[in-house]
């Protein structure tokens, strides 16, 4: 009958197995390891020590001899794996990392994993690796339009100024037109989201008519106001500014953040704004909506509200529209904006040098 190896512990190898062994932040396979050393320096068999922790005998005996031959070092990592690791040489690696940042595949705009797979030779999940290794990621792009707007630095800084200092006794509202909202009802039922399976709807849909939804956004608190309109033109902004003009307190300075659109610009609305001196309008540079504060809460608006409901008329799709905002309204939070004008005004000198330099080529 074999027998199993003793297990003698100092004091200071027994502290520090039991602190792991007790210790939430211990990777779990560490911390069994550790009790199992603990039980067999009691004296406990294999068997013995196996019941008490759910373990095999062969398992505890593993580790056991581990211990005794190794001691710490010999239960902390795994012993190496059997079989043949696959080397990629460097060269091959710096062959694909360049490929993949300086061709194209034939017939295509980027590389897969199966193309370059082809190409050079190695499995799908090795190209993959590499990618990852050196942070490529060639299935993906993304979008950026730089402002040609003459006065881009010196609207940047207004706006900017506004969010990270507002002016006293006035309140900035971020304010847009989500234009054209579709009523889409489905052509068929989906079905709901169930256990083991994602809800579903048909690709395809029935266009129920559109409407326009008119938002300001109270940057201090976050909260909506909004009206819903059948367009978008300058009479409808107008009716917007009259109905804000309404919900604000009139000993109020109002600044107005919006983009260019020429319904903003209408003679008929300056005019009406020069009425109204409490007014105060501020204009994003021309392909810079991002600078938009609002724009953020359509997003939002349109991933949880709009996007996957089912609408038979216009009347519910602006029905569901209030209420997001109004349940937006009993608890609103501030989008907090901050990025100063000089950190984007540094980015933006950057992409201008890259541009340069690819239109220069």
């Amino acid at each position: 009958m074999r027998i199993a190896v003793a297990i003698e512990l100092t004091e200071s190898e027994k502290e520090h197995l039991t602190k792991l062994a007790r210790s939430g932040k211990s990777e779990g396979r560490l911390a069994e390891r550790a009790k199992i050393v603990l039980l067999a320096s009691q004296g406990l068999e294999n068997q013995e020590i196996g019941l008490a922790l759910g373990l095999s005998r062969q398992k505890v005996g593993r580790w056991r001899d581990r211990y005794a031959k190794s001691g710490f070092s010999g239960i902390e990592k795994d012993a190496p794996r059997p079989g043949r690791l696959l080397v990629i040489s460097k060269s091959r690696k710096a062959q694909i990392v360049r490929k993949t940042l300086k061709e194209k595949p034939a017939g295509a705009t980027h590389w897969s994993r199966s193309s370059m797979s082809e190409a050079v030779g190695v499995s799908e999940s090795s190209v993959g690796r590499i990618w990852q290794a050196h942070g490529i990621k060639p299935h993906l792009v993304k979008t950026f339009k730089l402002s040609n707007d003459p006065r881009f630095v010196e609207k940047l800084e207004d706006i900017v100024g506004l969010y990270l200092s507002p002016p006293e006794h006035a309140i900035v509202f971020c304010c847009d037109e989500k234009s054209q909202v579709q009523a889409l009802d489905r052509t068929q039922p989906g079905l709901p989201l169930k256990k083991g399976r994602c809800s579903t709807m048909t690709h395809d849909y029935k266009r129920n008519g559109t409407t326009s939804l008119f938002a300001a956004m109270n940057t201090l608190d976050g909260s909506i106001i909004s009206q819903c309109m059948k367009r978008h033109r300058h009479v409808e902004w107008l009716k917007f500014l009259k109905h804000l003009n309404e919900q604000v307190d009139p000993e109020k300075e109002i600044h107005l953040v919006c983009d260019n659109y020429a319904t903003h610009k209408h003679p008929k609305v300056r005019t009406w704004l020069s009425r109204h001196p409490k007014f105060h309008v501020h204009f994003t540079p021309t392909s810079s909506s991002w600078l938009n504060m609002v724009e953020r809460f359509f997003r939002d608006i349109t991933d949880k509200s709009i996007r996957r409901g089912v609408f038979h008329s216009v009347e519910e799709l602006e029905c569901a529209i209030n209420d997001y905002i109004a349940v937006h309204n009993t608890s609103p939070k501030p989008f907090i904006w901050t990025a100063k004008a000089s950190d984007i005004l540094e980015k933006v000198k950057r992409g201008r040098a890259k541009l340069d330099k690819l239109q220069s080529v």
